[in-house]
C-alpha cells in the first residue's frame, strides 16, 4: 500500500489544480479538533482536478474518502489509510439569479443563508448558525428549527467518482429523508446545488436573529463539537433522553456530555477521538438500558475505531 500511495502522489504532481500533501493531521480539519493523520490529503482547486485525481486513485487501486468542512466528522486517532479529498474554499462560489441561489459544494451553508437574507429572500434563516458546507448539507439533508435542505433544493450537480461523469438531478420523492439523501459519498460527490427561495416578507431577519440567539443560549458553542451527536429518535429528542438518564456532564477522558445541552458531546479539553467514541458508545448503552431507545449517531465515523479501542484497552463496554 505504501508504494501505491507514493505512486498516487507522483502521478498527481503532473496534474494541474491539485494541492496534494501527505500525513496531514485531521484534527486541523474537523470541528471536534481530534483525529490522526490522513495518509494523503488532496484539495482540488476545480472540478476537473477532482475528476483527474479520482481517476488516479482508481488507477493506483487505493481507497478514498470525501470530506467538506469536517463539522459532522469524527476521525480515528489512528488516522485514515486512504486518500482524503477535501472540497473546500477553492470550490465555494455563490451567485444569485432572481430567487435562485447557486452554491458550490465547498461554500459554507451559513454564508449562503446570511447572504440570501441580506439580498431580500427567505427560507434559509434556520441555517445561519450551521457550520457545515453546502456539499455536506445536501448529502445529509441538514435541517434545524423545522426547516431542511430538501424543501428548498431546485437541483443538485454531482459526480460519479467511478466514471467521472457529472449529472444534474432535480430532487424527487425518495431522494431525501431525515438526515439522509441519495447524494452521499462515496457513491456521489456533490459539486453544487441550486436553491429556490421566496422574497422576504419582512420577517426573515427577525427569525434569523431569533435562531442565532437560541443557539447561543442552548448550545455549547465555545467548545469543539460536531453539533448534535445523535439523530432525533422518532417521537422524542436525543438530548432529552440523555438528560433523563442523568448523563449530563459525564466524561471519558477529555470528552464530555455537555452540561448545557445533553445532545452535544464536546471536546472539553485534550480529548482524543477514542474518548469521544467511547463516550458515544456509553451514552447509547445507558439510554438503551434505561429507555429502550437505541440512539443512532448523526456524526460520521472515519477510520478504524475498533482498532483504536483495542489499543486503548478495549474502549467503552
Amino acid at each position: 500500500m505504501q508504494d501505491q500511495f507514493s505512486a498516487f502522489c507522483k502521478l498527481c504532481e503532473c496534474l494541474e489544480g491539485c494541492v496534494v500533501r501527505q500525513n496531514i493531521p485531521m484534527a486541523q480539519y474537523t470541528s471536534f479538533r481530534t483525529g490522526g493523520c490522513a495518509r494523503v490529503l488532496v484539495e482540488p482547486q476545480n472540478v476537473e482536478a477532482l475528476r483527474n485525481a479520482l481517476a488516479v486513485a482508481q488507477e493506483c487501486n487505493i481507497p478514498f474518502e470525501v470530506i467538506g468542512n469536517g463539522t459532522n466528522l469524527l476521525v480515528s486517532d489512528d488516522g485514515v489509510e486512504a486518500v482524503v479529498f477535501r472540497i473546500g474554499d477553492a470550490l465555494a462560489s455563490i451567485r444569485r439569479t432572481g430567487g435562485t441561489f447557486f452554491a458550490e459544494a465547498g461554500a459554507p451553508l451559513s454564508l449562503l443563508a446570511k447572504r440570501s437574507v441580506e439580498q431580500g429572500f427567505m427560507g434559509l434563516e434556520w441555517a445561519a448558525g450551521i457550520p457545515g458546507s453546502i456539499g455536506g448539507a445536501v448529502a445529509m439533508n441538514a435541517g434545524a428549527y423545522g426547516g431542511e435542505i430538501a424543501t428548498l433544493l431546485q437541483s443538485v450537480s454531482w459526480m460519479d467518482p467511478q466514471t467521472g461523469a457529472i449529472s444534474e438531478t432535480i430532487p424527487h420523492d425518495g431522494a431525501f429523508s431525515y438526515r439522509y439523501s441519495a447524494f452521499r459519498a462515496p457513491e456521489c460527490i456533490v459539486l453544487s446545488a441550486t436553491f429556490s427561495l421566496q422574497p422576504d416578507d419582512g420577517s426573515a431577519r427577525m427569525r434569523m436573529a431569533e435562531y442565532t440567539e437560541k443557539r447561543r443560549e442552548k448550545q455549547p458553542l465555545s467548545f469543539p463539537s460536531a453539533g448534535s451527536t445523535f439523530k432525533r429518535p422518532e417521537g422524542n429528542f436525543a438530548g432529552a433522553l440523555i438528560e433523563q438518564c442523568g448523563l449530563k456532564g459525564m466524561r471519558i477522558g477529555g470528552a464530555q456530555v455537555s452540561t448545557l445541552h445533553a445532545g452535544f458531546l464536546i471536546n472539553a479539553g485534550g480529548a482524543t477521538s477514542s474518548d469521544v467514541y467511547a463516550l458515544m458508545c456509553q451514552v447509547q448503552k445507558v439510554v438503551y438500558e434505561n429507555k429502550g431507545v437505541l440512539l443512532e449517531p448523526e456524526v460520521h465515523l472515519l477510520g478504524n475505531f475498533a482498532l483504536s479501542a483495542q489499543k486503548k484497552g478495549g474502549g467503552a463496554k
